[in-house]
């Protein structure tokens, strides 16, 4: 408990950093560079489509291994409107990834993500909105603990879980590359439709209830930029985003943590290669783990709130529009 209480005290701490940060710029850095207001009038749309692929062939190997093959797809899109003192905008986040190792072994899953944000601000004054925020994320399929090579158990599913978030509060957005969403009036309703994984109380719901609602604070801050300045970094892009979520009525303290980050470089027109990682601290969601630290997990004993991570790294083709 005291590891998990300093944890989500660094995240809080690095958040609201960032944000007063992002607002001091001092007179020597006001000579060195330009902040870029978002001022354009109208829509701003755009968008990339990504596919990675990676194999491995073996044949008389003496090292050992197995054939393996993996694809993973990014499709990522946005629909921003500027006009007079409003702000709308929207984004799409979809990824999913299949993994095959071995002749006999079938395709897994290594990624899966659905998630679509629409926030519509009205200026407060200079650089502050009164804003609304939307947010809805699910998967696409079944997700599985492959426990061994011939059982595996079904942890998520199809709206298993969903969620829905509303939040009414104040967006601060000095220009075009950051964002800090802060909603003290937030209601987060969690969906799981699966009937096994309801009636087990996956995701915090009671066992036999398909949702949970919960009202509570909201930050949502993010940073997004691609057209550095610097030589080395002209053809990369950068994105990090952190939500924060704090439940009012039962344990507050136990804040849920959700942290994107996407590096992207450009190679050429159509090749690129991606690095992304996601942070995840939910109490709610229990995990199997390696309990005794032998290397086994034990179906239905070694189950508990971790802080789970994934990071891809992939080089192929890909879209920008």
């Amino acid at each position: 408990m005291i590891m998990k209480r300093k944890f989500i005290t660094i995240i809080l701490v690095s958040a609201m950093s960032g944000i007063m940060l992002s607002g001091q710029v001092i007179e020597g850095e006001k000579n060195l560079r330009t902040v870029t207001s978002d001022t354009t009038q109208g829509w701003k749309k755009g968008g990339i489509f990504a596919v990675n692929l990676a194999q491995t062939s073996l044949t008389n190997w003496a090292a050992g291994g197995q054939n393996s093959v993996a694809v993973n797809g990014i499709f990522s899109v946005f629909a921003n409107l500027k006009k007079g003192k409003s702000r709308w905008d929207n984004s799409l986040d979809i990824g999913y990834g299949l993994l095959k190792q071995g002749k006999n072994t079938p395709f897994r899953k290594t990624d899966d993500k659905f998630d679509f944000l629409s926030k519509y601000g009205r200026e407060a004054f200079k650089n502050v909105y009164y804003a609304a925020l939307l947010n809805f994320k699910t998967q696409m399929a079944p997700g599985y603990n492959y426990i061994n090579d011939s059982t595996k158990a079904k942890i998520s599913n199809l709206f298993s879980p969903a969620y829905l978030l509303l939040a009414l509060g104040m967006d601060y957005k000095p220009n075009a590359y950051f964002s800090a969403f802060i909603a003290p009036a937030t209601v987060k309703f969690t969906y799981v439709t699966d009937k096994a994984l309801s009636d087990s109380g996956a995701f915090g719901v009671k066992p036999g209830e398909k949702s949970l609602s919960e009202f509570g604070a909201y930050i949502r801050v993010i940073y997004s930029k691609s057209d550095f300045k610097s030589e080395f970094m002209k053809n990369v892009s950068f994105t990090t985003k952190i939500d924060l979520f704090s439940n009012y009525l039962k344990n507050p303290q136990n804040i849920v943590v959700n942290w994107e980050t996407l590096i992207a470089m450009k190679i050429n027109k159509f090749i690129s290669a991606s690095f992304n990682t996601d942070l995840i601290y939910d109490d709610k969601i229990k995990v199997p783990f390696d309990k005794n630290g032998d290397g086994k997990i034990v179906a239905g004993e070694s189950v508990g709130s971790k802080i789970q991570f994934k990071e891809i790294l992939g080089v192929g083709l890909s879209y920008k529009f």
